[in-house]
């Protein structure tokens, strides 16, 4: 496919992009309509509430959120709602199109190059280049030059091509904020491993390196389940994570260690348990096969439950047990532990914290935890171990700001 070029019926990627902009103003006054006001208005607040203030740059980014990937009450979004009450009815080009833009890719992206009216963007997050257009007009992108750095969202043009649309603010950045940026797109990838959904190869090697570290933990410690005091956990993960440097160190040459381990956390930092968790009376170290190394409070309390579902008189340990149930941030895996731990307790237990004396864990189990668990079924589980592109890594390691 040439530059410019779209799939047989589809129009050219140019009359898409002019159309779109069109099409983007009425979509965000639909979304700013009265009808979404309240809902609109909540997503404003929690964004100021979040930023200390809400920004004209907030805005734009909040209300291009809320219209293309808010779920509303009945799971639609936005746009779906505009494409199927539009009038007239969109042609079904456009409909695609629009579509098409709930498939939003956030990222931190370098300036490769100018391209006629288009420019060339390296994302940071996927390692993955995009050719963007901007649906206000060329002139929007002349001021990106090669080396500069742009924070953006990103949507398809069509999802029949591979060009894609400036959607809300463009942030740019001088080629030497580089380094700075880099850093920023690391914290990024680690809280949300999603980024990399688009870059299937990357997925491929974070999965590898994960089993390999959790090889590496039950090699070490026999098992790959811990329960301990936190002070303990930070011990046994201080070990863990020495046993795994030295491990990288004997298998990579000098060179290749070097530059694995000179920009790396310290074994400090590795071990180091958010305060939260601190504070717990025991804590689950759990390294799983598809959801990676994760931490749950409490655990310790749950497991002495279902070991002894005589506790359930304990009012405290069924509380404590409903917070996992209901949490969202508690992934079912934890839950399946406990009862594969001590199956002999998981019916008296789900009993007693149901309140449903004909519970089977056998056959209400998993309905239950697909009832309550709804977003983590919704989801491909993706590796904790954070792999970071060619580029970024030469950011983080070197503070170049020149472009491959």
């Amino acid at each position: 496919m040439g530059q410019s070029d779209s799939p047989t019926g589809v129009p050219p990627v140019e009359q898409l992009v002019t159309r779109s902009g069109d099409l983007k103003s009425e979509l965000v006054a639909f979304a700013q309509s009265p009808r979404f006001a309240r809902r609109l208005e909540a997503l404003l607040d929690e964004a100021a509430d979040r930023l200390g203030s809400l920004d004209e740059t907030t805005a734009i980014h909040a209300i291009d959120y809320f219209a293309l990937q808010h779920r509303l009450a009945d799971g639609s979004t936005v746009v779906e709602r505009f494409v199927s009450r539009r009038r007239p009815p969109l042609p079904e080009d456009e409909r695609a199109m629009l579509l098409g833009w709930r498939g939003v890719i956030e990222g931190i992206f370098e300036v490769r190059q100018r391209d006629r009216g288009a420019v060339v963007l390296h994302n940071l997050f996927d390692d993955l280049v995009y050719r963007t257009h901007s649906n206000m007009g060329p002139r929007t992108l002349r001021k990106l030059r090669k080396g500069m750095f742009v924070a953006a969202r990103l949507v398809p043009v069509h999802p029949a091509t591979d060009d894609w649309l400036v959607s809300g603010n463009l942030a740019t950045y001088p080629s030497g904020a580089g380094p700075e940026l880099a850093q920023a797109a690391v914290q990024a990838l680690t809280a949300d491993p999603q980024l990399l959904l688009r870059n299937p190869d990357m997925l491929r090697r974070a999965r590898e390196m994960e089993a390999e570290a959790r090889a590496d933990f039950i090699e070490l410690f026999g098992t790959d389940l811990l329960v301990l005091e936190p002070r303990q956990a930070q011990e046994r993960l201080r070990e863990y994570h020495r046993h795994r440097q030295e491990k990288i160190r004997t298998e990579l040459d000098g060179e290749a260690s070097e530059r694995t381990q000179g920009n790396g956390p310290s074994l400090d930092e590795l071990s180091r348990l958010p305060q939260d968790l601190r504070d717990a009376e025991t804590l689950a170290v759990i390294y799983d096969e598809s959801e990676g190394l994760c931490y749950y409070a409490d655990f310790g309390h749950l497991d002495a439950l279902f070991a002894d579902p005589a506790l359930t008189r304990d009012r405290t340990r069924l509380a404590r047990l409903r917070e996992y149930l209901n949490d969202d941030s508690v992934s079912p895996m934890v839950i399946r532990r406990l009862v594969q731990r001590h199956p002999g307790g998981a019916d008296a237990v789900f009993r007693a914290l149901l309140r449903k004396p004909a519970f089977t864990w056998e056959r209400d189990g998993e309905a239950l935890l697909r009832r309550r668990k709804k977003t983590h079924y919704a989801r491909e589980p993706l590796p904790s171990i954070t792999l970071v592109g060619d580029r970024l890594a030469e950011l983080l390691r070197t503070g170049s700001p020149s472009t491959s």
